[in-house]
């Protein structure tokens, strides 16, 4: 369908086939918290930083994605739960593919957490989303995690590889996964994947080579890029990681090529935007 193949141009580089994209749809989950309490200058700075995209909730839309001097894409996040819910793995929808729409969204983005005693309606959720989002030809990324009182470890492979096959079947054009630790394991689950697949970036790491070390693995393993929020917005300077990802991620740069540039301090943020 042309439609979803233009959607899917805003969202991944046409040329790579790669994506870097800036998660901050946390507010719902965990309120404003430090990266994204001002939003629009998060937008801006993950527009600097050269991301393909933002995710997004719908309320937050009308802060202008596209008002930073630079294009890029919009993901609306249609599903959420709060830190606060004694339930706070069951995923609720909040927003329609027809809201996301008449939005402006180049995508749409649900999230699943399976394990628990709630997977069957979050499943559910996702089957009907794809179901209408395929009618509308908008690209859907399902962002699956397995969490809950079945899961022992939400990082093993085996649990992370069957996450990420439940997005292709279910519909998914991209899924988003975590990480499994390693490139090679983590290949097991992109060779089970017959979509692109983006690892999340889960909490704060304790250094940027811890990082970029994670996402170099990712891409050795197969992976169709990232979809880091709290690295980046939480970041001393977010402008500056969105670009050192971009560098591993579109470029092929190594670890250490993207940690020089991170080094660096006498870029001023405007001149990214125009590299």
């Amino acid at each position: 369908m042309i439609g979803k193949e233009i959607r899917m141009e805003r969202i991944m580089n046409r040329e790579t086939k790669k994506t870097v994209i800036v998660p901050m749809d946390h507010g719902v989950s965990a309120g404003p918290i430090k990266g994204i309490t001002d939003i629009k200058d998060a937008m801006t700075q993950a527009a600097e930083g050269l991301a393909s995209a933002v995710v997004a909730h719908k309320g937050m839309v009308a802060l202008g994605h596209r008002k930073q001097g630079r294009d890029m894409g919009l993901i609306v996040h249609l599903s959420g739960s709060t830190a606060l819910s004694p339930e706070p793995n069951c995923k609720t929808l909040v927003c329609s593919v027809e809201e996301a729409i008449k939005l402006g969204a180049d995508a749409v983005s649900v999230h699943v957490n399976i394990g628990n005693g709630h997977e069957k309606e979050m499943l559910a959720d996702l089957g009907m989303v794809a179901h209408v989002a395929a009618q509308w030809g908008m690209p859907l990324l399902a962002m699956i995690y397995p969490r809950g009182e079945r899961i022992k470890n939400e990082f093993d492979h085996q649990a992370i590889k069957h996450a990420a096959r439940l997005g292709a079947e279910l519909g998914a054009d991209i899924v988003k996964v975590s990480y499994t630790g390693d490139p090679e394991s983590f290949r097991e689950v992109v060779s089970g994947c017959p979509i692109p697949v983006v690892i999340a970036g889960g909490p704060r790491m304790d250094s940027d080579r811890a990082i970029l070390t994670m996402v170099k693995g990712a891409m050795e393993a197969g992976a169709a890029g990232t979809s880091i929020g709290r690295n980046i917005f939480q970041h001393k300077n977010p402008v500056r990681m969105v670009r050192a990802i971009v560098m591993v991620v579109q470029e092929g740069k190594t670890v250490d090529e993207a940690l020089e540039f991170l080094k660096k301090e006498d870029v001023i943020r405007w001149k990214l935007a125009a590299n």
